[in-house]
């Protein structure tokens, strides 16, 4: 079943979690063994992070500056299909606009297709390191709104030559991105709701919230939601605190915002250990009251590490 016919006939909220790619070089067993700790909940799907080009500058031995384009976690498709036939799981690789053509992103998409992935998270993704705003690739995808209407019309069997005899249509189900504390790039939480609004009637079955720690936040954002005329699933999205430079990378980096009590208490924290533990309660205590409210479900971002995912889905499922 796709996510979103699993979220219609289940009658308990789902448990998800998200994994990146293993670094260039490195093994799958890694993610084997994160995907091993957490199997016993009976995860309904599980994610796969995309990550586009890098472009790095390394010192050469001549001195001289050479100029290098990268991927440093390649391979989503791939690894997701691997998960998907070892644990017999739905598997939900992210499609991003940034560092992808139209025609680069249709000939993933039937890749998908082949090894029986039938759904897909969609994103536009960041702007390139060392970029203010984001551009996208020469006959890319400027937004999420272009890629779900390019994977709906796959799903109605039109492709981007014209001409192709009998395509058959895919049956992709999509889902993207919402923001409780809204968008960085956005005015207002306003025209960030009609841009998800955008993304919902462009095709998208389901939403999946940035990493918020005040479930107020994400109770409101909710209710705008409806207000806006959004009608579908809201899955909210929860990271734990692991690390003490967490209160400080994270609302840098997702410009999120943490409680005054979560932030003291990890800033007392001496050690890393410390604030996993700080962040394994709260979240914990997260998880509880929104299951309480009656979400469809709760998705986990595990950045790899999956025990401190397994103690907060056991105290709180």
């Amino acid at each position: 079943m796709t996510v979103i016919e699993t979220i219609n006939n289940s009658k308990k909220p789902l448990f998800t979690f998200e994994l990146l790619p293993p670094l260039k070089g490195h093994s799958i067993e890694r993610t084997y063994s994160a995907i091993d700790r957490l199997v016993e909940f009976e995860p309904a799907y599980i994610n796969f992070t995309s990550h586009r080009n890098e472009t790095v500058y390394r010192e050469r031995l001549d001195g001289l500056v050479e100029k290098k384009t990268i991927r440093l976690r390649p391979g989503t498709i791939a690894l997701a299909a691997a998960v998907k036939y070892k644990y017999n799981i739905t598997v939900v690789p992210h499609l991003l606009c940034g560092g992808f053509t139209k025609d680069e992103t249709e000939n993933v998409l039937i890749e998908m297709k082949f090894l029986g992935i039938d759904d897909v998270l969609a994103l536009r993704g960041d702007p390139q390191k060392g970029m203010r705003s984001f551009v996208p690739e020469k006959n890319g995808h400027a937004n999420t709104v272009d890629l779900v209407n390019q994977i709906t019309d796959m799903n109605k069997g039109k492709y981007l030559e014209d001409n192709l005899a009998n395509a058959t249509p895919t049956n992709f189900c999509v889902g993207v991105a919402g923001y409780p504390e809204k968008h960085f790039e956005a005015p207002n939480l306003k025209i960030d709701l009609e841009n998800l609004k955008k993304k919902v009637d462009a095709g998208a079955s389901y939403i999946v919230t940035q990493m918020f720690f005040d479930n107020d936040k994400f109770s409101l954002f909710v209710d705008e939601c409806r207000k806006t005329g959004i009608t579908v699933p809201i899955i909210p999205g929860i990271k734990p605190i692991s690390a003490v430079s967490d209160i400080k990378l994270l609302p840098q980096t997702f410009h999120i915002d943490l409680p005054d009590e979560l932030f003291n208490a990890v800033a007392k924290c001496k050690t890393d250990e410390e604030a996993r533990e700080v962040g394994i309660e709260w979240a914990a205590m997260q998880s509880k009251e929104l299951l309480k409210t009656g979400v469809p479900g709760i998705h986990y971002y595990t950045l790899g590490r999956s025990d401190n995912i397994a103690r907060i889905v056991k105290a709180a499922f």
